[in-house]
């Protein structure tokens, strides 16, 4: 063997080190706290008090630490349109100690001593010597005051209720505007409701955030059971891979049916309940996702869906009955060969932590970048202004041209950005960090199977086995990609990281024009996406095959690839035959551990049984938990089958070379098992005897 593709073995070395560089400037410059906590009108945001007792400054030039509540000036302003637009309210924000209690106006307590010290606690610095109106033109102070409740760690009028439905604010339908007109209380909802768009999103991550704090350690729990539930088929499989098949198949059934009828008890039972008649679509989207359980329309669909999968299901078994045969004695085989490498069943979890590793050197990388801009400040006003949305400066806005030209405009922060070389290349660095992310994830996947398919070619082509296989079968294999094919596997997983790279962009740019109504521009997008995804598919399957070649000759990526792809279109029966029936056994396994794990999750976080109810956690969405212990079952056992899988498609491409090679006599015999000579109707000639 020789080193393979040794100039994208150099270029991704050379990447790697950029994108090590890559992350030490973000997080030299970033700070995720700016997108974690409230940011004020000078783009000032403040930690609670335990980050402070514990010892955490903040980055800017000042730590609001006594004044932990958002106040608005005007909420009435957030009912502008903008707000949802730009995610900021045209009115000056400030933090402060509490919310104000009482309805006051700066006329009236200006003139009262008591009163005027209570509202400087809602004015900003330097009100000695002005009057009223200088204070109102400076923008020094609110208006008026409103009695207010803190909401989400933000001052919200105390809107309520009376017995009629008329909403009302301290008790009173009415109050004295910003401008001293009278308006109706619920004039104030709308500039509340766009507010509160603003930090919902915000909300809601941060009730998630709660969720896994609270059951983080049952989730550890649910993910062991899914790894020694799968770990327990795997070994199963191994002696009993035929009957193991047959039940799997039958509990993917049974498992599917079950949820059939368990949604058609929910539904039939939220029947005689007020309001489950709501659609979907009337019911909009809601942040409490437990919602949608008390409407009879998602119980309704979850039976449509899983009634589907059952039928393709059965289906699929009925039609596919005399290949799943053939099937299970291929998976009969890879047991045989698994039991030579045990080893290979614990090499997921290896794959697995440099995944983890990938994916938290991104995500981390990503948000640092995002938050290492800095504060930009625009121009906001209600009225036609020729400056408006323009970039401003708060320290001299008040004398500045803009002011003179609109002057009920205000300088206010908008939104974290900066005009240096490092901010305006700044979306560069985004975009080389989510290349590199798909390069360094496929890599390792391609190093896994590369590894996998090294270790079972050596038992395939082991004259004795196992004294003609190397003492460690896995560590041998993961040597020589490491030492020979690194190259191979950069080039491979370069390949396909672009073609996702390009997906992405093409996401992005339907994304930026989902309010066109070109219908060719749409049709134009949807068929290049598809075509990508297909692509994508295809450049998988030949990477797969291409390793697998790689690992048992030692060629370039290039040569292995093509002669992987025309050895299985010259068995392109065979392969549709053994090959995909196998890998659609192996996907049942999947479901059958997913289901099981699944509904256990189910049943433990919704307090649905009476044993668990106060040993389960109490929690914001108890869909948190339980999707993602489903989402990590999955991984755990497409880890575990992947072993699997991989040496049913190694042993494939092994027995057709084989095939090819040999013709059986005993000059050339097959180097195949018994059991794959039966199960291909060959067999080798005896030797003649002397």
């Amino acid at each position: 063997r020789g080193c393979t593709d040794i100039v994208c073995c150099i270029l991704f070395i050379i990447c790697i080190l950029g994108y090590v560089a890559v992350g030490i400037l973000a997080w030299s410059q970033g700070d995720p706290r700016k997108v974690i906590y409230p940011t004020d009108s000078r783009g000032q945001f403040f930690l609670p008090s335990p980050f402070i007792h514990s010892g955490i400054h903040n980055r800017q030039s000042l730590t609001l630490t006594t004044k932990p509540l958002l106040f608005y000036f005007n909420i009435m302003k957030c009912a502008s349109p903008m707000v949802l637009l730009e995610f900021q309210c045209p009115t000056t924000q400030m933090c402060v100690e509490k919310c104000p209690d009482k309805f006051m106006t700066l006329l009236k307590a200006y003139s009262n001593k008591e009163d005027f010290k209570y509202y400087k606690n809602f004015c900003k610095e330097g009100l000695d010597g002005l009057t009223v109106t200088q204070i109102l033109r400076s923008g020094l102070c609110p208006a008026m005051l409103l009695p207010s409740k803190p909401f989400t760690r933000r001052c919200f009028p105390a809107l309520g209720q009376k017995k009629g439905g008329e909403i009302t604010v301290g008790n009173n339908s009415t109050f004295v505007d910003w401008d001293g007109n009278t308006r109706d209380a619920k004039d104030l909802v709308a500039g509340v409701k766009n507010a509160t768009v603003v930090i919902e999103a915000r909300q809601v991550a941060m009730k998630i955030f709660e969720d896994y704090t609270q059951s983080w350690y049952w989730i550890l729990i649910g993910l062991v059971i899914a790894m020694l539930i799968s770990l327990l088929f795997i070994v199963l499989l191994r002696f009993l891979a035929g009957i193991m098949v047959w039940v799997m198949i039958v509990m993917v059934i049974l498992v599917i049916g079950y949820g059939i009828f368990h949604c058609s008890m929910e539904y039939v039972s939220l029947k005689s309940e007020a309001g489950s008649n709501v659609t979907l679509k009337d019911l909009g989207f809601q942040t409490d996702f437990s919602v949608y359980l008390h409407i009879r329309q998602t119980w309704l669909a979850f039976i449509i869906i899983l009634a589907i999968v059952e039928v393709i299901i059965i289906l699929l078994l009925i039609f596919l009955r005399n290949r799943i045969l053939i099937a299970i004695a291929l998976i009969k085989e890879a047991s045989r060969a698994i039991g030579y490498v045990m080893s290979a069943l614990f090499y997921p979890l290896f794959t697995f932590a440099l995944l983890s590793i990938v994916i938290a050197y991104w995500a981390v990388t990503a948000v640092f970048l995002s938050t290492s801009n800095q504060p930009i400040y625009k121009v906001f006003n209600e009225t036609a202004c020729n400056h408006s949305r323009k970039i401003c400066e708060p320290a001299n806005f008040s004398t500045s041209s803009m002011k003179a030209e609109c002057s009920e405009s205000k300088c206010l922060f908008a939104f974290y950005g900066g005009e240096t070389v490092y901010h305006k290349y700044l979306i560069g660095l985004q975009f080389y960090n989510v290349f590199l992310f798909f390069w360094c994830a496929n890599f390792v996947t391609a190093l896994g199977q590369m590894t996998l398919a090294g270790a079972f070619a050596s038992y395939y082509w082991a004259f004795v086995k196992p004294d003609d296989m190397p003492a460690f079968p896995i560590f041998s294999s993961l040597g020589r990609s490491l030492r020979y094919h690194t190259g191979s596997l950069a080039f491979g997983s370069l390949i396909l990281s672009i073609i996702q790279i390009i997906r992405v962009l093409l996401e992005y740019i339907d994304h930026k024009l989902q309010g066109t109504q070109n219908k060719c521009t749409k049709f134009l997008l949807c068929c290049l996406k598809c075509c990508f995804w297909c692509l994508e598919k295809f450049i998988k399957f030949i990477n797969r095959n291409a390793y697998i070649m790689v690992a048992i000759y030692g060629k370039n990526f290039c040569t292995s690839a093509k002669d992987a792809f025309f050895l299985l279109m010259r068995n392109m029966i065979r392969v549709a035959v053994l090959d995909k029936v196998t890998d659609f056994l192996l996907f049942l396994g999947k479901l059958l551990i997913v289901g099981l794990v699944g509904i256990f999750a189910f049943f433990f976080f919704s307090g649905r049984v009476k044993a668990f109810e106060n040993t389960a956690p109490n929690l914001h969405y108890y869909w948190v938990p339980i999707l993602t212990v489903v989402v990590g079952s999955y991984l755990i056992a497409h880890g575990f089958f992947s072993v699997y899988a991989m040496c049913v498609d190694t042993l494939f491409l092994c027995f057709l070379e084989d095939l090819e090679r040999n013709d059986g006599s005993a000059e050339r015999p097959f180097l195949m098992s018994d059991r794959l000579l039966k199960v291909l109707n060959k067999k080798n000639k005896p030797e003649p005897a002397e």
